[in-house]
């Protein structure tokens, strides 16, 4: 055995030492201090500076510029080629050192947005991230970026606690101001209407009622409100009175949530929290004040409902709104799995999730992709595989439907649409075939117009967009989820179709190769030196964007006349193909470029500042704040009156979009004065985000979680409590209340593998926690020889992590064999027959034990345990060794000279074919059965 070992582990050691040395075969090039420093910036190359200090653009701290080597040979001059106008020279910047006519043009030298000292003669990948090479851009003239100098301390501005990670005040950001100035200008003047009703009382009836669905391939059970999902666009005018009867026509308790909105804390629709749930066949009534106004929605906040159709757009106008065609949108996405077996299915960390969307980043895949290295690391340091949202759909909505045609807009129309994703679980990439996006309002607040190509909406996040009809044609909408395993269109317009450009196939090694570098070996995120990540400036998943690195393996031009740079469609027709240049600039919204028109500074007072990791464990699905969940932390204080400050630092590798019941916050942003308010913020890996609200309420629970849904059932939330709050009416028995609030990232969830082979059966039954775990397994041979074994297991996990688990057990086994019988460690009833020189107890034993377990590097469980009567015993274990796509494989070895191999072939996803070997009960093959 030991011998078969060390074969394995020098042939890993081969493979990966061959694609190590296919990836040093880079070009080399020789870099050249240059006499006078220059900084710039790791994620904007085009940044210079004689200074050092932070990027305009995104606040990271500038580094050293290595300039390419003065003795690059430059290329041939083409003879015919004109001159280069100034005007084509777009954002480039002149040289320091002025050039005479005579002198030869420089060489283009190509370099990495994530590595600025990398430098190469020739266009390619980057050796390190494998994002696509860039041209480099010549240093600027002086330390000014497009006329702007760089931000400096705002001196008038009070030292009241912050960290110098915030950020500076970049209010005067050229770049964003640019942009406004430019969106407003081609946004021109646009007429408002005023309401000529004065305020009133405006009366909703909903009818909660369970339907059937066919969205998906299957016909399923759904949540209807007055017979349609998503429910009914509730529209208010700032002033109006709310006056909402809910009848709960369901088998099951519900409640209603209106998110964003400020009202009474008894109003705000969280079950237990603020108020009892609604009974089965009951009426409750809402009744707020419409004090706001904007883009919001509503849906259920009980258990797992919103997954199934209870979410809808929650519209509250201005008093004099603009007066253009206004479309509110709401975005979810559909599974036929019913959402409770969803839930299961992450929690016992089952991977058919990525077998269907094709993400599963198993050994035969990293070897075909070269990425061989990449995967040994990535399961060294523990990690499991990539993962861009959790959950697989069958399709994705727009207000219901997958296709949704809009066909009354003609040329020159401007459309605004009020976005909201009420999707469970997913984030959406935002595309339209008509031009630019406008963005004007997000979470219902007003900002500056900015314009993008694209931007990303998070679970529960809201914008409001205004899009132009260019011509009399149907221009697609194109929502997309962030995996991008499908999509669905809002079509406006009638008319010859115009596609949006379909976003390619993420490149998951590439991904997975940077979280190696983020992530060290006690599975924390290791912040950069000199990058500040914030506000979306610096999207962790950029590698693995094709539309913008490349392809992960391009194929060989097929014809010398194709363009460079062009992209060909995967059909013969010209439907989306893509014109522009191997690098296109593509204008992404992130959260610094979000500017809210008017002054947003907290009123004076006190300020409480708190500060949280955002943590997991993505293995056993559990979702935390500083490694506790809600039902391990107590309420967090505040007083009325006082000013609060949240950091939020995302230790983990899913983004979260953290969401504050009640209130709008401040996200800084180097916006200064006019930072923009939110209620939701999404974080990605490694980012560090700062929140500031007033805690204006008088009084009350409220609530801040993850609002992925997932997540935040898995415990990933606080409760936000005024001080001296006066009881609560809704809630009659507070610890009662208490008790079910925290049931939810209480509650055991059950898996079973039964294994029937031609030698036997094993399998396992398992119940399982956020902390704790109960196992129980067995062994059923078909003869005397082959014996039968039980072993019970009761544990709790310790650590963030959650790599070691403490337990007690039981162990009965009993077992006939012939004395002579032997396997590859000899003779199993020899004297001393153990690794530790103590007597076998492998054919009859029956004892209690106490134990550990601990997930090694390569995700290899150590077991090591003693029983009652001195007897220890330790094993090395790993089920589910991704071979291929749907192959794995699985070993167990022990000191009781007991071992196991064999592999596993997923057919669906509760059922598979299996074949092992067993040192007691030989060979076997046959099927098994996973729940």
């Amino acid at each position: 055995m030991k011998n078969i070992l060390t074969a394995f582990l020098f042939i890993l050691y081969s493979i990966a030492s061959a694609q190590d040395m296919k990836e040093m075969k880079m070009p080399k090039k020789e870099i050249d201090k240059q006499e006078e420093t220059i900084y710039t910036c790791p994620m904007h190359p085009e940044i210079h500076s004689g200074k050092a200090g932070n990027c305009p653009k995104c606040g990271m701290k500038l580094v050293v510029k290595k300039d390419k080597s003065s003795k690059a040979k430059a290329p041939k001059a083409d003879k015919k080629q004109e001159p280069t106008k100034v005007s084509d020279m777009g954002d480039m910047k002149m040289p320091m050192q002025k050039q005479t006519d005579k002198e030869p043009s420089k060489a283009v030298s190509y370099t990495c947005p994530m590595h600025p000292e990398i430098h190469a003669s020739k266009p390619g990948n980057c050796p390190k991230c494998g994002m696509k090479l860039v041209p480099e851009k010549a240093k600027a003239i002086t330390p000014k970026h497009d006329q702007m100098e760089m931000p400096k301390k705002d001196a008038s501005k009070k030292d009241d606690g912050m960290e110098s990670m915030v950020g500076m005040d970049m209010g005067d950001n050229s770049a964003t101001m640019e942009n406004i100035k430019k969106a407003k200008l081609n946004l021109g003047p646009i007429k408002t209407v005023s309401s000529y009703l004065p305020p009133r009382t405006v009366r909703y009836d909903l009818y909660i009622a369970d339907t059937t669905v066919t969205y998906g391939k299957k016909t399923k059970r759904a949540i209807a409100v007055n017979g349609q999902i998503p429910m009914p666009t509730l529209t208010f005018t700032q002033g109006d009175t709310a006056l909402i009867y809910v009848h709960n026509k369901l088998n099951e308790e519900t409640s209603l949530h209106w998110h964003g909105l400020f009202l009474p804390n008894k109003m705000d629709g969280v079950p237990f929290l603020t108020q009892m749930p609604i009974k089965p066949h009951s009426t409750y009534v809402y009744k707020f004040p419409i004090v706001q106004h904007g883009t919001h929605w509503y849906h259920s906040h009980s258990e797992l409902q919103e997954q199934i159709g209870m979410y809808g757009a929650f519209i509250m106008n201005k008093r004099k709104e603009w007066d253009i065609p206004t479309i509110p949108v709401v975005i979810s996405e559909w599974t036929d799995m019913k959402p409770e077996e969803v839930h299961r299915s992450l929690k016992n960390a089952n991977d058919w999730f990525a077998i269907k969307k094709g993400t599963t980043q198993s050994y035969a895949e990293a070897i075909r992709t070269g990425h061989f290295k990449t995967k040994i690391n990535n399961e060294w340091k523990r990690m499991n595989a990539m993962d861009v949202s959790d959950v697989y759909y069958d399709t994705f909505l727009i207000n219901g439907k997958n296709q949704n045609i809009q066909p009354q807009f003609k040329a020159g129309d401007k459309v605004r649409l009020r976005i909201a994703n009420g999707g469970a679980s997913d984030y959406f990439w935002l595309t339209y075939s008509g031009g630019k996006i406008t963005v004007v309002a997000t979470d219902g607040n007003d900002v500056e117009p900015v314009e993008v190509d694209r931007l990303i909406i998070a679970v529960s996040e809201t914008y409001d967009v205004v899009v132009t009809i260019p011509e009399n044609k149907s221009y697609e909408f194109l929502v997309t989820p962030e995996d991008r395993t499908k999509s669905a269109s809002l079509w406006l317009g009638s008319g010859e179709k115009v596609p949006a450009q379909k976003l390619p196939k993420l490149k998951y090694f590439a991904g997975m190769k940077m979280m190696n570098d983020m992530m060290d070996m006690n599975g924390n995120m290791v912040e950069m030196e000199g990058m500040k990540m914030q506000n979306q400036v610096m999207d962790m998943n950029t590698v693995m964007y094709p539309e913008i690195t490349g392809e992960e393996n391009p194929k060989a031009k097929t014809k010398k006349t194709e363009m460079p740079g062009m992209q060909m469609p995967n059909d013969k027709s010209m439907a989306g193909m893509n014109m522009a240049a191997d690098s296109p600039d593509i204008v992404t919204l992130n959260y610094n470029m979000l500017r809210d028109p008017k002054k947003t500074t907290l009123p004076k007072g006190p300020w409480k500042e708190l500060k949280f990791d955002l943590t997991g464990n993505m293995n056993r699905y559990v979702w935390t704040l500083g490694n506790k969940t809600v039902s391990e932390s107590d309420k967090i204080l505040i007083k009325k009156g006082e000013n609060v400050r949240i950091i939020l630092f995302n230790n983990s590798m899913m983004r979260h979009p953290m969401h504050l019941h009640g209130h709008d916050f401040r996200v800084v942003n180097g916006q200064g004065e006019y930072a923009p308010m939110k209620n939701i913020i999404d974080i990605m890996p490694m980012e560090r985000d700062t929140l500031e609200f007033a805690a204006s309420e008088p009084g009350g629970d409220w609530f801040f979680h993850c609002h992925i849904l997932y997540h935040m059932m898995s415990g990933m939330g606080r409760v936000f409590s005024y001080e001296n709050s006066p009881p609560n009416p809704e809630i009659p028995n507070p610890k009662l209340a208490q008790r079910k609030l925290f049931s939810d990232d209480r509650e055991f969830h059950p898996m079973a593998r039964v294994g029937i082979e031609t030698n036997g059966s094993d399998g396992e039954i398992m119940l399982a926690n956020t902390r704790y775990r109960f196992t129980t397994e067995w062994r059923i041979g078909f003869d005397k020889e082959m014996g039968y074994e039980s072993e019970s297991h009761f544990g709790r996990y310790i650590g963030r992590n959650q790599w070691l688990l403490p337990y007690v057990g039981w162990d009965f086994r009993k077992r006939t064999i012939d004395p002579l019988d032997k396997n590859i460690f000899g003779q199993s009833l020899a004297p001393g027959d153990n690794l530790f020189g103590q007597r076998n107890t492998k054919n009859f034993r029956q004892v209690f034990h106490l134990g550990v377990q601990y997930t090694l590097p390569m995700l290899i469980v150590a077991d090591a345990s003693i029983d009652h009567k001195g007897n220890v015993r330790f094993q090395l274990m790993r089920e589910d060794v991704p071979i291929s796509k749907r192959l794995r494989f699985q070993f167990m070895v022990n000191t009781d000279k007991e071992y196991m191999a064999g592999f596993r072939y997923i057919v669906t996803k509760y059922f598979g074919l299996s074949t092992h070997y067993d040192s007691d009960m030989g060979y076997g093959a046959g099927l098994t059965l996973n729940y």
